[in-house]
C-alpha cells in the first residue's frame, strides 16, 4: 500500500488502520510504503505506473481530486490512470491552533488575524491540496491576511503548530483529535456542514461565523488503471466486509473517520464530480496554479 505522504499524518493513519485489517481477508500481508513529497504526486505517480497485477494499491485523500486544478501538468490523470477500488470513509478537517494563541473560537481567531495582518500563518501539506484550499477559502470568506507555509506532510505540520512555530493548521480530524484531547492543540471548528462525531462539541466553521464555508474529506483505495476487474472486485468485496465490522468502524471513528463503503463505480463518480467542483473553488479562491 503506497501512502503518498510521510508518516504521522491523516492519510498515513487511516492507511495503516486499513492495512492491519485487510490481510485476514486477502490472505496476504500488506506492506505500507510511505512515498511523500511533491503534494503526493511522487507516490501517486508510482502507483499509476505500477504493474497492474493487484500487488500495488494506493490510498488517497480528497486532495486527489484537487491537484488537477492547481498543477499545470500532472504526470498522470487523476481519474483515467487509476482503477477505483472503493471509498474507506468520510472525514472532516478542522481548524486547529497553538493553545498559546489568545483565541478560543473562530470569531476570536478572525479578530486576532485582522488585528495582526500578515503576522499569523497557517501550515498546509502541499500546494492546492485540501489543507491548502481550506486555508485559502477561509481567508477569502473572512477577509483576513494570513501567510501559508508549505509542509511535506501532516505530521511535521502539526509538530510545528504544537511547537508554536506556526499559528494554525487545517488538520484531518483523524490525526488531530488525539492532540486536541491531549491539550496540545486547540480545535476551533470543523470544515464540513455537520459536526464531527469524533468531536461533537466543536462547531462547524460555518455555524461559528463563516457562512458558506465547507471543505469535506474522504479517503479511498486505488490501483493502476489496468488492474483486472476481478482483482478490483475482490479488493472491493474484502474492503466492504472489513468496513462493516464493528471493530473497524470503532477504530476508524476513533481516528476521526466515519466508515463508508462504496462500489468502484460510485467512488469513480465521486472523484469525477469533485475534480469539477474543486476547479470552481480554486478559481473562486484565486489559488495560483503551479
Amino acid at each position: 500500500m503506497i501512502v503518498p505522504f510521510p508518516p504521522g499524518g491523516a492519510v498515513d493513519t487511516i492507511g495503516r488502520i486499513v492495512a492491519t485489517g485487510l490481510p485476514e481477508r486477502l490472505g496476504q500481508q500488506i506492506v505500507v510504503d510511505n512515498r511523500g513529497g511533491a503534494n503526493a504526486i511522487i507516490g501517486t505517480e508510482l502507483a499509476a505506473r505500477a504493474v497492474p497485477d493487484g500487488h500495488t494499491i494506493l490510498i488517497v485523500p480528497a486532495g486527489h481530486a484537487i491537484t488537477p486544478s492547481v498543477m499545470r501538468k500532472l504526470p498522470y490523470d487523476s481519474v483515467k490512470d487509476f482503477a477505483f477500488i472503493g471509498l474507506i470513509g468520510n472525514s472532516a478537517y478542522m481548524l486547529v491552533i497553538n493553545p498559546s494563541l489568545p483565541a478560543k473560537s473562530v470569531s476570536e481567531f478572525v479578530a486576532l488575524a485582522k488585528a495582526r495582518p500578515g503576522q499569523l500563518n497557517y501550515a498546509f501539506t502541499g500546494h492546492g491540496n485540501a489543507t491548502h484550499v481550506a486555508g485559502e477559502l477561509f481567508k477569502v470568506l473572512t477577509g483576513i491576511d494570513m501567510t501559508a507555509v508549505n509542509y511535506k506532510g501532516g505530521g511535521p505540520a502539526m509538530t510545528d503548530v504544537m511547537g508554536g512555530h506556526v499559528s494554525a493548521f487545517f488538520s484531518g480530524v483523524s490525526s488531530g483529535t488525539p492532540q486536541v484531547k491531549a491539550g496540545k492543540l486547540r480545535a476551533l471548528g470543523v470544515t464540513t456542514t455537520r459536526r464531527s462525531t469524533a468531536l461533537p462539541d466543536v462547531p462547524t466553521i460555518a455555524e461559528a461565523g463563516v457562512p458558506g464555508y465547507e471543505v469535506d474529506g474522504w479517503y479511498g483505495l486505488l490501483g493502476p488503471a489496468a488492474t483486472p476487474p476481478a482483482v478490483v472486485a475482490r479488493f472491493n468485496r474484502d474492503l466492504g466486509q472489513l468496513l462493516s465490522t464493528a471493530d473497524m468502524k470503532e477504530r476508524l471513528l476513533a481516528a476521526g473517520l466515519e466508515a463508508r463503503a462504496s462500489t468502484p463505480t460510485e467512488f469513480r463518480d465521486r472523484v469525477t464530480r469533485d475534480v469539477a467542483r474543486w476547479a470552481e473553488v480554486v478559481k473562486k479562491a484565486k489559488i495560483a496554479v503551479e
